[in-house]
């Protein structure tokens, strides 16, 4: 393979060729290269996923965009995921996200598909183990939208500690309770708007971050309206929630069945809600799995691990 853009190819390559050892690493080929030319061999499906990965990686650094080694495995989870080439060249960048601190692509297949439902219908279940993107991609997108101001709020929820939501214990007044529990969307917001902007529209209350019982009552009309962790919801509370949806709105509820902080023996109203609304036509509805973990590539072993304990009905250590 040849590439144009000897400047590019050291991006592409890495320092000391530590990108092309990583792919070395993913795929059982043998890449090398010689000033702008790589090398490729081994078996041709490898061969041909490689390549594949090369030519992705290329086309983003000619749209301006770096890589590192998450891109990398990023490149490299969507072309074994059997994601299409991009019309608009990398697989992704049909889904490419604009944030205000950052553009944000999609880095597995099932990302893909969850941009492309929220990008078709005004409600979204993201469902899956936690690393997956769910919540950040949901952020961006609202994010993206009150950019271009497609929507005039973004409203962001969690339940607080537990479905209960009992903070009565916890000291100081009520934003010193709930701010801990809704840390994880301030820390998402903060990574795709500039210190300035975000705290201004915080202010304005352009955007919103708020715990599940400060929902009761409102109806959110021209926003965006993502709740978290809603796997620890009742089922009454879940639809409290999703019947706050009004005029050009859109939402999108993300959750983790598996970890969930509800009392023994009580539904989760993430899941009566998946089975209730899952069929609809109108509601969108993406699984992750694990294979679309993108933190430290030991979560998705540490996560398989405890789904082998639970499968095989084996009690963890210290239980």
């Amino acid at each position: 393979m040849t590439f144009g853009d000897n400047r590019l190819c050291a991006q592409l390559f890495g320092q000391h060729h530590e990108h092309l050892a990583q792919l070395e690493q993913r795929l059982p080929a043998s890449l090398v290269a010689r000033g702008n030319l790589v090398t490729v061999s081994g078996p041709l499906a490898a061969v041909d996923a490689a390549s594949a990965v090369l030519t992705d990686l290329y086309q983003r650094l000619e749209s301006g965009l770096e890589i590192g080694k998450s891109e990398v495995d990023a490149a490299v989870r969507m072309v074994e995921g059997g994601a299409p080439a991009s019309s608009n060249g990398f697989r992704g960048a049909d889904e490419l996200i604009e944030t205000e601190r950052k553009r944000i692509s999609p880095r597995s297949p099932t990302q893909a598909d969850y941009l492309r439902a929220m990008h078709k219908h005004d409600l979204v279940f993201g469902i899956g183990p936690a690393g997956t993107g769910k919540t950040y991609l949901a952020v961006a997108k609202g994010v993206s939208l009150l950019r271009r101001r497609a929507v005039d709020r973004l409203i962001l929820s969690r339940p607080a500690v537990e479905a209960g939501e009992r903070l009565g214990f916890l000291p100081g007044d009520m934003k010193d309770k709930v701010d801990p529990y809704l840390r994880p969307l301030y820390d998402a917001l903060q990574d795709m708007l500039p210190e300035g902007k975000f705290a201004a529209r915080l202010e304005t209350g352009q955007i919103e971050v708020a715990p599940l019982a400060f929902m009761r009552g409102r109806t959110l009309s021209n926003a965006f309206v993502i709740l978290d962790e809603a796997q620890n919801t009742s089922p009454a509370q879940m639809m409290m929630f999703l019947t706050r949806l009004g005029e050009n709105s859109r939402m999108v509820v993300t959750g983790d069945p598996m970890q969930h902080d509800l009392p023994p023996g009580s539904p989760s109203g993430l899941m009566d809600a998946v089975t209730k609304l899952g069929q609809l036509k109108e509601v969108g509805l993406v699984h992750f799995t694990e294979r679309d973990i993108v933190r430290h590539p030991l979560v998705e072993q540490i996560l398989r691990a405890y789904r082998a304990a639970a499968e095989a009905g084996a009690p963890s250590k210290g239980s």
